[in-house]
């Protein structure tokens, strides 16, 4: 994991929810929002969808229809999180994160 990776408590906590097996089906949108917004730059597009820029990376997730992400927003969400180099094990029991 990149030692410049830096999570808040809540943040934290939402990274281990994305990472629970099984998948965890009460991540609210709004903390995938901020965990994002903590971890690189967001913005909403005209489509609707949220557009991430982590360091070079480019994702874009479409927003959901409720409150809660679907399993598919969590699969989407552990490949970016995986991609820029946070794993489960950083997450659990706080690893190396700070």
């Amino acid at each position: 994991m990149s030692a410049e990776i830096k999570l808040d408590h809540h943040n934290r906590q939402t990274a281990e929810r994305i990472f629970r097996h099984p998948t965890s089906h009460n991540i609210q949108w709004h903390d995938v929002e901020s965990l994002l917004a903590q971890l690189g730059e967001t913005r909403e597009t005209s489509h609707g969808s949220l557009e991430i820029k982590i360091g070079d990376e480019i994702d874009f997730l479409k927003g959901p229809r409720h409150r809660e992400v679907s399993e598919d927003h969590v699969v989407a969400l552990r490949k970016i999180l995986k991609r820029i180099g946070l794993t489960p094990e950083d997450v659990e029991g706080h690893g190396a994160l700070h």
